[in-house]
């Protein structure tokens, strides 16, 4: 079974690494995750995203032809165009110009968080 609190941050992670400019679609970051949790899918995503997305740039995920909601294109739009994401006539982002894989950090092993000690001057 997965973990819908791990789910949900895996999910924010991989937008929260999408560069400015660019954008991933709901089911490429489905796949990622999904990858790593082995399940979920674009809907999911998409309700994390409505339900906690708001810390994040949600605007750089959009559907696979490049359209948001219509609730969002307004605001969204002006953060496309402050970041130069790559438009197309009709308004969507041009995806084939402007899609970024999602990616996700390395797994961590269990157990306690490693020590963040600056190094040694030497």
């Amino acid at each position: 079974m997965i973990d819908p609190e791990e789910y949900r941050e895996l999910v924010l992670s991989c937008v929260e690494r999408v560069p400015r400019g660019r954008v991933t679609t709901y089911g490429a970051i489905a796949e990622v995750v999904g990858a790593r949790l082995g399940g979920g899918g674009p809907r999911q995503v998409g309700s994390i995203m409505a339900g906690h997305g708001g810390p994040v740039p949600w605007w750089r995920v959009v559907r696979a032809d490049g359209s948001l909601p219509p609730s969002h294109e307004g605001e969204a739009r002006q953060a496309y165009l402050e970041e130069g994401t790559p438009l197309r006539p009709s308004g969507n982002v041009d995806i084939r110009i402007a899609f970024w894989p999602p990616t996700l950090g390395r797994a961590r092993p269990a157990g306690p968080a490693p020590s963040r000690r600056p190094p040694r001057a030497g």
